[in-house]
């Protein structure tokens, strides 16, 4: 761990050379960078990406450690990044090209590597002394349809949570009508008993009247005898009333 720490620090020692010997040969510009100055820079960052891509997980997750514990969470950061894309990138190959860049707050320097699963654009920026390291990233170039894929996968993941989430609001709701009689059984643990009204005294039960038997009344039999025979042009003798019963009264008024 020590060693590889030690191998870092000497990539900005060459840096920190590289600055002293081109302040003395050539004059910076702005925007641009002496081409010999930057063709120094790519060589320093190609050397940290060998550096990085050939040294254990194991070593470079004490690395992180350490630089956290040093203040240097700028190079932890880089370095976690890495670590996250690092079976995504396979083993290092080679380095295509560069350009370094010259900004107000330092130098830029874009490297495009080459690994065994596929293309990997590393940033390096230095400030303005080129005594630390601002930052540095691997970006991962994939291809159209492992983006498509993602895309895909992380609408799928966030539709399926909005959908998990409601489902779970409507069991929520459906259960406020259990929660409110349990409330009510709460409150009220055992229900009165329903009032038993006694009957009053003065209530008797009503007994039909009964039925007052009209065949014995002589009378009234002889006129209804005579009506029906005259109604229907029988003879009175044909005619043999067993029976009379009292229509109500309704019937009575119509007649």
């Amino acid at each position: 761990m020590k060693q590889f720490k030690k191998q870092v620090l000497s990539v900005l020692l060459m840096a920190a050379c590289l600055f002293a010997l081109t302040a003395c040969t050539a004059e910076v510009v702005e925007t641009n960078v002496d081409a010999a100055e930057a063709q120094g820079l790519q060589s320093v960052a190609q050397a940290m990406v060998e550096e990085f891509t050939s040294a254990p997980e194991a070593n470079v997750e004490d690395a992180i450690r350490q630089y956290r514990e040093n203040d240097m969470e700028q190079i932890a950061a880089g370095l976690e990044g890495y670590l996250s894309v690092r079976k995504d990138l396979g083993a290092y190959v080679s380095t295509e090209d560069g350009t370094t860049i010259k900004g107000e707050d330092g130098y830029t320097i874009t490297l495009n590597t080459v690994f065994e699963k596929r293309p990997c654009q590393f940033v390096l920026t230095l400030d303005k002394r080129m005594e630390n390291i601002t930052s540095l990233s691997f970006t991962p170039h994939y291809t159209m349809g492992e983006n498509m894929t993602k895309a895909g996968l992380n609408t799928l993941m966030g539709m399926g949570t909005v959908f998990l989430v409601l489902i779970f609001i409507s069991w929520l709701i459906s259960c406020f009508k259990y929660i409110g009689k349990f409330e009510g059984k709460m409150k009220h643990p055992h229900p009165p008993a329903p009032l038993k009204t006694k009957p009053s005294a003065s209530a008797k039960p009503q007994t039909p009247a009964p039925e007052e038997n009209l065949a014995d009344d002589l009378e009234l039999v002889a006129v209804i005898t005579a009506a029906i025979a005259a109604s229907e042009g029988t003879p009175a003798d044909g005619l043999v009333v067993r029976s009379i019963r009292r229509a109500p009264g309704n019937k009575w008024k119509r007649a």
